[in-house]
């Protein structure tokens, strides 16, 4: 089984290293890979792929880092490398899955593996379900939530505010290093 996680890492931050590390804790995975798309067809981005790859690489020393060339979860599923595919999101995420391009095509190229949060409405969760054709193909499992994005990340070295307790150690470093997001 194979866990992914996908997404801008625009900057990588601590929510990301956290869900990362609860999803291979409770799927023990056998292959975990990170996945940098390197134009997301849903946002902007402040920084090229390169340097985004290069900050997830710091972010996550131990995983399997890729650039993705899809902008889009269905095509990058669609290439189908992995075997038995997990594809990790958070809560917030899933409430907007029906937006997607093709989600039911989403969850027959992978399982969905939905990270909740204690005191998150179910009932939203379970109105996304009901509109599914495979909503057996969606797991869901708890972390304690860590409300950081990236966005805030950017505005705070934006601002000159330190964000050593939003970020990995090391990525802060490179950030500082390379001179990121400083407006």
């Amino acid at each position: 089984m194979t866990g992914l996680l996908g997404g801008a890492f625009d900057p990588p931050h601590n929510g990301h290293v956290e869900l990362a590390r609860a999803a291979n804790e409770r799927f023990a995975f056998d292959e975990f890979v990170i996945l940098v798309t390197a134009q997301p067809g849903h946002k902007d981005v402040a920084v090229d792929a390169g340097t985004r790859l290069r900050l997830a690489r710091t972010a996550f020393p131990d995983d399997q880092i890729e650039l993705d060339p899809n902008a889009r979860t269905v095509d990058t599923l669609r290439s189908g490398r992995w075997s038995d595919p997990v594809f990790l999101i958070g809560a917030d995420e899933f409430c907007d899955f029906l937006k997607w391009k093709e989600p039911n095509a989403v969850l027959e190229g992978a399982r969905l593996a939905v990270a909740t949060r204690p005191g998150y409405p179910r009932d939203r969760l379970d109105a996304v379900l009901e509109q599914l054709e495979r909503p057996e193909r969606v797991l869901f499992f708890e972390i304690e939530p860590l409300p950081i994005s990236s966005r805030e990340v950017r505005e705070r070295i934006a601002r000159g505010e330190p964000i050593d307790d939003f970020v990995p150690p090391a990525v802060a470093e490179l950030i500082a290093e390379l001179g990121l997001y400083r407006g």
